[in-house]
């Protein structure tokens, strides 16, 4: 095992946003377009979905996870791929949301660096003022490069959660085997259950002025900024 994997679940069936990943953001699909950012990061990148429809904007670097399996979140999708041969030479992977177009290098670079010092790796941002109240909006509480906790509720403090995280693989390996915590369930945030379990997640903060896609409103908005930079819809 010598290297890191960025891993993009894509699951289409999303209650606040049914079909979100096939959403058009530019002259692109919303998962094509958070593919290209991966795949400029250099890192070998691949999707995980149980969508045909989303299988077929891909070739090789589509992982067919078994849709008999109740995947709770990303990170339960992102087990699915460790029983794959192909993926017995990495060591550390990327979860990049499937609802983060936006992605940077610079994230993503800076995730899995730090998984030399943690073995759960994510990345924030200031909190802009008007994210405070927002509930699709993650808040996170550090000490230093150390989360302490996240919640959707908070509201006038925290930074600003972004939607990736870096894992070792025995943190992967791991992660079906802790106990799954109310809070969990609570927030709808599965980084919780290894802090809950008390493993330590690190986090490094980034420059981000992008758009989390979590709603239709959100794509409209991402759609007029980019014609706004002077692209044109091929539609």
């Amino acid at each position: 095992m010598t290297s890191s994997a960025i891993l993009i679940p894509a699951r289409y069936n999303s209650k606040r946003f049914p079909g979100k990943p096939l959403t058009k953001l530019g002259d692109r699909h919303m998962i094509q377009e958070v593919y290209v950012k991966c795949k400029a990061s250099g890192l070998d990148t691949y999707v995980l979905t149980d969508n045909p429809m989303i299988m077929e904007l891909f070739a090789d670097n589509v992982v067919l996870i078994d849709n008999k399996t109740n995947y709770e979140n990303g990170t339960h999708r992102c087990t699915g791929v460790l029983n794959d041969s192909r993926f017995d030479k990495y060591k550390k992977f990327i979860n990049v949301q499937g609802d983060m177009p936006d992605v940077t290098t610079d994230m993503i670079e800076k995730c899995n660096w730090h998984l030399q010092n943690y073995n759960v790796t994510t990345m924030f941002a200031e909190l802009p003022e008007d994210k405070q109240k927002d509930p699709n909006t993650v808040k996170m509480i550090r000490a230093g490069d150390r989360s302490l906790w996240f919640g959707r509720g908070m509201t006038g403090y925290g930074d600003w959660h972004l939607g990736i995280y870096g894992y070792r693989r025995n943190a992967l390996e791991m992660y079906l085997s802790l106990d799954k915590p109310i809070e969990e369930d609570v927030e709808k945030l599965e980084q919780l259950r290894w802090l809950k379990a008390g493993w330590d997640i690190g986090c490094l903060k980034t420059e981000f002025n992008g758009i989390e896609i979590n709603t239709p409103t959100d794509a409209r908005i991402w759609n007029d900024r980019w014609k706004n930079l002077g692209n044109h819809t091929t539609d």
